[in-house]
């Protein structure tokens, strides 16, 4: 395991400084502001590689990729390079009767990593974002094609798609939703494939298929598009489901007339094990025919590595050419004014270059490898459930009787200490790191983790004070 690079020089300021200064200013997302005066944010001063460093000097592994974001390491010298060479050329450029080339050249190398099947893409800055335009999307090219009567949505229970209004209509977490629903369109949910509900992943996938395509049986003539996460329901607690399931709704999608949105913002670029999570939908290990691909791909997150916001909609011929008219009207409309912005474009071709040159995919399976094997203690273990994992995800969901109140923060507090910055979900326990394993890397991380877990939920046979033992 390499050894982090050191801080250099003294700290501008200390920790509390900053802390302090942040509570006066920001309002920080998903964060209850009255608990953080109390629990204050911890502030970084730099990153570099898979570590943050604070103010003063002590270091953090972003287990977690800075909210699953930043695929190749803070402070990446290729992508660096990439936008700086960027910005020294052609910092932005609205993309409403313009064009330039990272833009181009991003569209068409994303569409040529579905074979062209997807090969029209559509810019945006955040992944909320990138789910409204495909929703509108499909309303509007269903409208075009003379069926303005497809206005409904299919989403699954636990899913979540993004907190902007079009993006919540078509999630299912209580937490985010709720405050806003007198506000939302309602959307058809349909189970969940999440292979917990069942005695096995196929079983559960086989279900909620089943209900799904009765669904769709049913209200076909309304629907405009079923949305779903392929592989891992992520903000439902990284549940993961067989991609069997993927295969069953594509194809009851196609037998009805109904658009396949997959959301990949998290999931995507490479997370899963394949660039593009429905990849594995694929019988028997082939491409994915033409006819296999689903509608509309969201992106966003990792796409450009964590370094700027970018998402896009990639989707078929079909839509793209029920748009083409001479009236104005029937164009899609919708815009944003930083719009394939070139910075976030480079930041993006930069990453999709460590995918060309490095293997990356073909190194995730042997750094997965090694960090299953460092987590294997904790597989069997009496406090734990449910343990999986895809790709370069890890997950366990730790027992209610064992976790108690407050669980997700005080793991986050206990991993602090023992140098990660980790945040669980619920009583769900995650590991989604930067794509920098080592097997040393991965021997310390499985290491912390374990450490963690027995500050904040101690084994039965830990000792305790007066000599007994822990429940």
């Amino acid at each position: 395991m390499q050894s982090p690079p050191e801080s250099p020089g003294a700290p501008q300021a200390s920790n509390a400084a900053w802390q302090a200064r942040s509570l006066r200013a920001l309002w920080h997302p998903c964060t209850q502001m009255q608990r953080a005066e109390r629990m204050p944010p911890l502030p970084i001063s730099r990153g570099q590689g898979p570590w943050l460093f604070d103010y003063e000097g002590r270091r953090y592994f972003d287990a977690v990729s800075s909210w699953w974001v930043n695929l190749f390491g803070h402070a990446d010298a290729r992508i660096g390079a990439a936008i700086k060479a960027q910005l020294d050329t052609l910092e932005h450029v609205m993309l409403a009767g313009c064009t330039h080339a990272p833009a181009v050249e991003l569209a068409e190398r994303l569409g040529a990593l579905t074979a062209d099947v997807l090969g029209h893409a559509f810019f945006a800055s955040d992944g909320a974002s990138a789910v409204e335009i495909a929703l509108k999307m499909s309303f509007h090219s269903w409208k075009n094609r003379g069926q303005g009567g497809k206005r409904e949505f299919v989403c699954l229970r636990g899913g979540y798609h993004g907190e902007t209004l079009g993006a919540l209509a078509v999630s299912d977490v209580a937490v985010f939703r709720d405050a806003y629903d007198p506000l939302l369109m309602r959307a058809h949910l349909a189970p969940s494939p999440d292979a917990r509900q069942a005695p096995n992943a196929r079983a559960a996938a086989d279900t909620a298929a089943r209900a799904l395509e009765q669904l769709l049986a049913e209200r076909h003539a309304h629907i405009a598009a079923v949305i779903l996460e392929p592989l891992v329901q992520c903000a439902a607690g990284m549940a993961m489901h067989d991609a069997a399931y993927l295969r069953a709704v594509r194809a009851a999608c196609s037998r009805h007339g109904v658009h396949l949105i997959a959301d990949e913002i998290a999931v995507g670029c490479g997370r899963t094990g394949t660039f593009f999570a429905f990849e594995q939908s694929a019988a028997h290990g082939q491409p994915l025919q033409a006819h296999e691909w689903p509608d509309f791909i969201c992106l966003s997150k990792g796409i450009s590595g964590g370094y700027l916001p970018l998402s896009l909609v990639l989707t078929r011929d079909a839509v793209y050419e029920s748009f083409l008219d001479d009236d104005v009207a029937r164009g899609f409309l919708h815009s944003h004014s930083y719009t394939g912005n070139p910075l976030a474009c480079a930041a993006a071709l930069a990453t999709l270059d460590r995918f060309a040159h490095d293997d990356v995919l073909a190194r995730n399976r042997a750094w997965a490898t090694a960090l299953t094997t460092a987590l294997a203690p904790l597989q069997n273990d009496a406090r734990i459930a449910h343990w999986r994992q895809r790709g370069m995800i890890w997950a366990f969901d730790v027992r209610e009787d064992c976790a108690g109140a407050g669980f997700a923060e005080r793991f986050h507090q206990a991993g602090r200490a023992h140098e990660l910055l980790i945040r669980p979900i619920g009583n769900t326990i995650y590991l989604m790191p930067p794509y920098l394993l080592d097997a040393a890397d991965a021997a310390w991380l499985g290491t912390q983790v374990r450490r963690t877990l027995d500050a904040v939920c101690p084994p039965a046979d830990a000792p305790v004070a007066g000599g007994t033992h822990a429940a």
